[in-house]
């Protein structure tokens, strides 16, 4: 008996000893951790502020690489924000590096952490200034996405033979463009498109200056172009009585939506296949082809925007409801930089910032045919205007 105590003496003993040595070494780990100092993540020697000033003040490549504008329009849209209101300066921000920080995201897709390296800022400070600008772009939408309120026809129709008269009415250019988005894959099914891929149908008009009119966002990848165009009519789009907008053979045609003749020649590859001495068959080939040279406006505005903004191609990791507002921001300065007289020739010339393998396959257009009440009273409007284009043709 008195052996077994004293094995658990010595036992308890050897136990008592470990815990000592443990102690020795944990402790001061502990503590270097505690007190040890912290090393600072934002360490480059160039603030945001200065990154700012290198765009703005050298060669002007920079700042359109950076932001996708020229360096005197970043100059111009800061002076706006800061004279409406939209923004204000901060003790630790300028407006200039507030925009420049937004302009990056969306001209780059940068994540918050490239954000944080490109500007020197925490992640939450980025955070908090990516949200108030998102905040801001439903006004600049309202600003400067705007119908037409012209009653004389544009000067590229009353300037055109192949236009004029023919098209006196036409205010415009419709049609739908896809745009990548992320989602949870429970919430994903309706936003899957006939591609396979996720993405929201943007419904966009266009006038003859190619500066947007109209924008409607958020409508599942599933939903047909001409979907969104009559849940965009329920919501107050309006067209002014004895005007009309032209679009593709997607949508039905209307007094209001003038379509192209379907199974007749229409794209403007086909004609040009065909070289200079193009030969109508018929009234309906010939309006085909001035429908088509003059609908090309839209398409001409979606791909200038698209090259100005190729985050427009991609999927983004930001809330649906943020991302949703991503085509609105690109219209509204697609808008504001053309105001401004801003050129988009270069964007040919400079990378798009984002890897096309990162590029999300979208499609293009629906074929489907859409017919409505009002298609008859179309179909009218579009003879006669077709048939007086032919009578002329055949004439001269």
């Amino acid at each position: 008996m008195g052996s077994r105590i004293e094995l658990i003496r010595k036992h308890l003993k050897q136990e008592e000893e470990d815990d000592d040595e443990l102690f020795f070494v944990l402790v001061p780990a502990i503590y270097a951790s505690l007190y040890s100092k912290k090393r600072p993540v934002h360490t480059s020697c160039r603030s945001g502020a200065q990154k700012i000033r290198e765009m703005l003040d050298g060669h002007e490549s920079w700042c359109k690489s950076e932001f996708r504008m020229e360096p005197e329009i970043f100059r111009a849209v800061a002076s706006y924000l800061r004279r409406e209101g939209l923004l204000q300066d901060t003790s630790n921000m300028s407006i200039e590096e507030h925009l420049g920080i937004f302009m990056y995201m969306i001209s780059q897709n940068a994540s918050n952490a490239i954000l944080q390296k490109e500007f020197q800022h925490s992640g939450e400070t980025i955070h908090r200034k990516i949200s108030e600008f998102f905040g801001i772009i439903p006004a600049l939408t309202q600003r400067f996405v705007k119908l037409p309120s012209v009653t004389q026809p544009h000067v590229k129709i009353t300037s055109n033979p192949r236009f004029w008269p023919y098209f006196q009415n036409c205010i415009g250019a419709i049609d739908g463009t896809h745009v990548p988005i992320t989602i949870s894959e429970e919430r994903a099914p309706p936003f899957r498109n006939r591609k396979g891929t996720l993405s929201q149908n943007v419904m966009l008009a266009c006038d003859f200056d190619l500066n947007f009119t109209f924008i409607s966002c958020g409508w599942e990848g599933s939903a047909s172009d001409a979907g969104v165009l009559q849940s965009a009519l329920r919501k107050g789009f309006r067209v002014s009585d004895g005007k009309y907008y032209l679009v593709d053979g997607g949508y039905a045609n209307t007094p209001s939506f003038i379509a192209p003749y379907r199974g007749v020649s229409y794209h403007l590859s086909e004609y040009r296949r065909r070289g200079l001495s193009t030969v109508y068959a018929d009234y309906k080939e010939l309006f085909n082809h001035s429908h088509a040279l003059l609908r090309n406006h839209i398409e001409r505005s979606i791909g200038v925007l698209k090259k100005r903004f190729p985050i427009l191609k991609v999927g983004t990791f930001y809330p649906i409801e943020t991302q949703v507002l991503i085509p609105s921001a690109a219209v509204s300065f697609h808008n504001m930089i053309r105001g401004l007289n801003g050129e988009d020739g270069w964007l040919d010339q400079h990378p798009t910032n984002i890897n096309s393998s990162q590029f999300v396959e979208l499609p293009e257009g629906d074929s489907n045919y859409q017919y409505s009440s009002q298609s008859n009273a179309g179909n009218a409007l579009r003879d006669q205007i077709a048939m007086q284009m032919w009578n002329d043709y055949n004439n001269h």
